[in-house]
C-alpha cells in the first residue's frame, strides 16, 4: 500500500511539473508580472469580471485596476484559460493558480541562483580582481558589507565615498547600478535610467542564454526568448532583471517579496509604477527601442534610426522645416 501511495505522489508530482500551465507561468513571471499570488489573482479576478459589469474598473481601489489588468494579460496569453476557470470548481481555480505560481517561482529561484555566481563575473574590474574576494558560494561579504557591490547598490544621489552612517534603505531609493555608466543626474533622473551595461548582461542571461551575454545579440534556440516566441523587451520584465540583479548584489541569502530586508517588492513596483505611467511614454519609448536593439536587433521592435542623406530622411527633413514655418507663421491668440 506504501509503494502504491508513493508511485501515486510521484506521479502527480510529474504530471504538475509538465503542465503546460507550469511552463506559461515561468515566462508570465518574467515578463508580465513577478510577485504575484497566482491562486489569489484567479480567484479575485473571476469574482471582478461579474463586478465591473455594474461598475467601471476606473471605480476600483488602484492596486485592484492593477491586478485585473494582469488578470486579463493572463487571460489574453493563454487562449483557453477563460473558459477553463469559468467552467471549473473552486479547487480547480485554486490548482491551475498554484500550477502558474510553482512556474513563476521556478523561474525566479532558477534565476536568482544562476545570477548569483555570474553578476560577479561582470563586476570584476577588468585584468583585476575583486579585493577583498567575493565566493561565488556565499553572500554574506555582498551587499553593503563590501565596497564594491555597496557602491552598485548605494541609492541614487548619494555618495558611497562620503559615508552617512547607518541609514535604511528602502525599495523606492532606487541603487546607482540602474543607470548608465553608475551616473545620476539630479536635474535629469530620467537620463541614463535603466540604461545601465549590467543590467543588459542580466538580461541576456535570462533570455537569450549566458553564452550570448558579451556577445552579438542573435536567436538562439535554447532561450527562454525563443523557447517563449519572444521578440520585444517587456516593462516588467525590465523591473523584473532589475530586481533580480539588485537581489544578486545584496548579502541576502534567500530572495522572498516579502523580506524587509532587501525590499523586492516594493522596488518591483515602485518601477512598475514609473514604467507603466502614461504620462511618461517618451522617456519609456524611447527607454524600449533602445533595449529592444540591444537584445532582439533584428526585431520590428528595434526601431532603426532613418539613414542620413536617404530619400526618406530627406522627405522627413522637408516636412518638418514645412511643419515649423508653419508654425511660426500662425497668428498668435
Amino acid at each position: 500500500m506504501l509503494d502504491c501511495n508513493i508511485h501515486k505522489l510521484i506521479s502527480s508530482s510529474h504530471s504538475s511539473s509538465s503542465d503546460p500551465l507550469v511552463s506559461h507561468g515561468c515566462h508570465f513571471g518574467r515578463t508580465v508580472f513577478a510577485l504575484c499570488n497566482y491562486p489569489s489573482l484567479l480567484t479575485n479576478g473571476i469574482l471582478r469580471l461579474e463586478q465591473i459589469e455594474d461598475v467601471p474598473l476606473e471605480d476600483f481601489p488602484a492596486e485592484e485596476q492593477r491586478e485585473h489588468r494582469v488578470f486579463e494579460q493572463l487571460l489574453d496569453s493563454y487562449p483557453s484559460l477563460l473558459e477553463r476557470l469559468k467552467d471549473g470548481s473552486e479547487e480547480e481555480i485554486l490548482h491551475v493558480g498554484e500550477l502558474i505560481g510553482k512556474g513563476a517561482a521556478g523561474a525566479r529561484g532558477d534565476d536568482t541562483k544562476t545570477l548569483k555566481s555570474a553578476i560577479l563575473d561582470w563586476i570584476t574590474p577588468k585584468g583585476e580582481g575583486i579585493r577583498p574576494p567575493l565566493h561565488r558560494n556565499s553572500k554574506i561579504d555582498c551587499g553593503f558589507n563590501h565596497d564594491l557591490t555597496g557602491s552598485l547598490l548605494c541609492p541614487a544621489g548619494l555618495d558611497w565615498n562620503n559615508p552617512h552612517g547607518e541609514m535604511l534603505v528602502c525599495g523606492d531609493q532606487w541603487p546607482i547600478f540602474l543607470y548608465a555608466h553608475h551616473v545620476y543626474d539630479p536635474e535629469d533622473p530620467w537620463c541614463g535610467l535603466l540604461w545601465s551595461r549590467l543590467l543588459v548582461y542580466a538580461y541576456k542571461h535570462v533570455f537569450t542564454s549566458p553564452s550570448s551575454v558579451k556577445r552579438e545579440p542573435k536567436a538562439t534556440r535554447s532561450g527562454n526568448a525563443w523557447l517563449h516566441g519572444m521578440n520585444s523587451v517587456t516593462i516588467a520584465s525590465l523591473a523584473y532583471i532589475a530586481t533580480q540583479v539588485r537581489f544578486a548584489l545584496s548579502s541576502s541569502l534567500v530572495f522572498s517579496h516579502t523580506d524587509t530586508t532587501t525590499d523586492s517588492e516594493t522596488f518591483y513596483h515602485s518601477l512598475l509604477d514609473l514604467l507603466e505611467d502614461p504620462e511618461e511614454y517618451k522617456e519609456i519609448d524611447e527607454l524600449l527601442t533602445w533595449w529592444n536593439r540591444q537584445v532582439f536587433p533584428t526585431s520590428s521592435a528595434a526601431k532603426r534610426p532613418i539613414s542620413a542623406n536617404s530619400a526618406l530622411f530627406k522627405i522627413r527633413q522637408k516636412c518638418l522645416a514645412l511643419k515649423q514655418a508653419s508654425n511660426l507663421n500662425a497668428p498668435s491668440s
